[in-house]
């Protein structure tokens, strides 16, 4: 089996890619083919590397040079990034994955895409529940980039050309605390602000809600995603993923609790309106389709943090 990983070095690739090396009976790959603009070294047999832009024709044309099986489409300019570039993210998250679908529509054999679309394909305002008929307006030009993703990927689906499965992704955490171009890097930052015993600014107000989910849970979606026979596909390809819907208040409360200070860091909020609208001002969501075909959230907020920082500290004070 040839499995194709683009963004392999991102964050939610990185993780998927060591569970593939650690654990290749997840998926019984043979050949593995990694693309980024920059790779780390993997100390395992049958990966090929492939350093630069999925955007560049040659690279493409290289990651696809032996027929593909699976291919997980992570590669993107993320959301704050690409709204400041719009050349750029149109590139990166438009033209580049119609080309990587294009192609991938021509080998003999159609291929398993499971393709990281957004829940910014919702956009705001949001009804009070959000559910699989949602109507999707997306705000920003990464959610309108992903949505185009997301219809080309069931057209070619339909027509028996690719196999493919789009999966909404929500909050992930937590992110390294460096640039990355996320509006939603915040939602990270408060995990390993508040377990370094550190002061943390919220742009968003306590009673913000957002949906959240851990890096490890998205990696079992992502490969269960991969799994899923096509024949239960057949009438939906596009799935908004379970989720744990959490106040930051209550996010910020779990992981001071979990890294057991007896004097918790301090927490400033300074709203920033633009964020509370697009990122602090989720309703529930609803995910049936994707729970009938086994989707899962974390299950609780301890769960989520747990794998999030890893194993509870022993109390200790700050300050």
């Amino acid at each position: 089996m040839h499995i194709l990983v683009t963004g392999a070095n991102g964050f939610v690739g990185a993780h998927l890619v060591a569970r593939l090396v650690s654990a290749p009976s997840a998926l019984a790959w043979t050949r593995l083919t990694l693309v980024d603009l920059q790779l780390p070294a993997y100390d395992s047999p049958g990966i090929s590397y492939l350093a630069g832009s999925l955007a560049d024709p040659q690279v493409l044309e290289a990651a696809l040079a032996v027929p593909v099986d699976v291919a997980f489409h992570l590669a993107s300019v993320p959301g704050g990034a690409a709204e400041r570039d719009y050349e750029l993210g149109r590139q990166v998250n438009l033209q580049a994955t119609l080309a990587l679908f294009e192609q991938l529509q021509q080998q003999a054999n159609p291929a398993r895409v499971v393709f990281a679309s957004t829940i910014a394909v919702y956009g705001s305002p949001l009804p009070a529940v959000v559910d699989d008929e949602t109507p999707l307006r997306p705000g920003l030009s990464y959610g309108a980039q992903k949505l185009i993703g997301e219809i080309l990927l069931e057209d070619l689906s339909r027509r028996g050309r690719l196999d493919g499965i789009a999966l909404r992704l929500p909050g992930i955490v937590a992110r390294p605390p460096q640039s990355s171009g996320l509006l939603s890097a915040f939602m990270s930052d408060l995990f390993w602000k508040l377990r370094d015993g550190e002061p943390f600014v919220c742009p968003v107000s306590a009673e913000g809600t957002a949906w959240w989910m851990s890096v490890q849970c998205c990696v079992d979606n992502l490969l269960h995603g991969a799994l899923i026979p096509a024949q239960s596909l057949h009438l939906k390809r596009v799935f908004a993923l379970p989720v744990l819907h959490l106040t930051l208040a209550e996010v910020i409360e779990g992981v001071n609790r979990y890294a057991g200070f007896t004097s918790p860091p301090k927490v400033q909020y300074q709203l920033n309106p633009v964020l509370q609208s697009t990122f602090a001002s989720y309703p529930p969501l609803a995910s049936p389709a994707a729970q009938a075909l086994g989707f899962i959230h974390d299950g609780s907020l301890e769960q989520l943090i747990r794998r999030t920082l890893g194993p509870a500290q022993e109390a200790s004070p700050v300050g």
